[in-house]
């Protein structure tokens, strides 16, 4: 009997941006905009939902204030406690981005995990931190510490890879290594030097270890920053490469998949890239070379 997983992510237009207002009240409106269409995702039968790279406000990187420390929040925090009975009340695991604070003067750019009985089983740091104009991301968050995690969710092992993440193949192999079966990359992204990578990188990652992906981008224009169009296009790939559902690049949308986890030892069983891996010979990835 096939192994199928329905799969849910949600691109969304952030629905206040106004630096006069208090945080608080940005993210407030995020947050609030989401649920319609978190329930909606619960109500078609999504078994796993993703939302998009700091879901609950802006993509406030590019301003270098540090009023936006005050989004800040532990994980599990007050957004997982919020969440957790969606995910509970539709049996759903829900893949939470948010932005975490440790402790005063260090925060990360974080994805928790509620398993679909709203149980939080954990959370990936975002590892690679871009530093480049308009997206100053290094002046908010530390380069992640827990490794490449897989969750056990009811449904299937995830892993997590946060936006500028996909651009490194290194991490996306540990992923596949360390058991996971699909991977989701919450993202911000605005059109232009990258865009052309979208199609590529993910279903790229998808081939190369044999699981599927969903990659989410938010949609619309962020004033006051304006660094860009966040063109959505969040889309399911599939281990052999295939686009099985992408949304639109303007319009706020929940995108939804069927996946057919069997594909995944098929894929494998053809494609032996674990067996023929040679990490004696990849020594020289850990070396600081010029």
């Amino acid at each position: 009997m096939a192994r199928k997983v329905i799969g849910g992510l949600i691109q969304l237009a952030n629905p206040l941006n106004d630096e006069s207002l208090p945080v608080q009240k940005i993210q407030q409106a995020a947050f609030d905009a989401h649920i319609p269409f978190i329930e909606e995702a619960g109500k078609k039968g999504v078994q796993i939902l993703c939302l998009q790279e700091l879901f609950n406000g802006p993509y406030f990187c590019p301003s270098q204030s540090a009023r936006w420390y005050d989004a800040t929040e532990s994980v599990p925090g007050p957004t997982t406690e919020k969440l957790a009975p969606f995910a509970k009340k539709y049996q759903m695991v829900i893949v939470v981005p948010v932005y975490e604070r440790e402790f005063a003067g260090v925060y990360y750019n974080t994805a928790a995990v509620l398993d679909a009985d709203g149980s939080y089983l954990g959370k990936y740091r975002k590892n690679h931190i871009p530093h480049t104009s308009g997206f100053w991301e290094k002046f908010f968050f530390k380069p992640g510490n827990l490794g490449y995690p897989v969750f056990d969710t009811r449904y299937a092992k995830v892993g997590v890879y946060i936006c500028y993440d996909r651009h490194f193949p290194e991490g996306a192999r540990l992923l596949g290594l360390n058991g996971a079966e699909i991977v989701f990359n919450p993202s911000a992204t605005v059109a232009g030097l990258s865009q052309y990578l979208w199609k590529l990188e993910q279903p790229a990652h998808a081939v190369a270890n044999g699981y599927f992906m969903g990659c989410i981008n938010r949609v619309g224009k962020e004033p006051p920053w304006n660094i860009g169009r966040f063109y959505g296009s969040s889309y399911f790939v599939d281990p052999r490469g295939k686009t099985l559902a992408q949304g639109s690049e303007d319009n706020n949308e929940l995108v939804v998949a069927e996946m057919d986890f069997d594909v995944i030892e098929e894929v494998r069983r053809v494609w032996q890239f674990f067996r023929d891996r040679r990490p004696e010979t990849y020594w020289d990835m850990t070396e600081l070379l010029p």
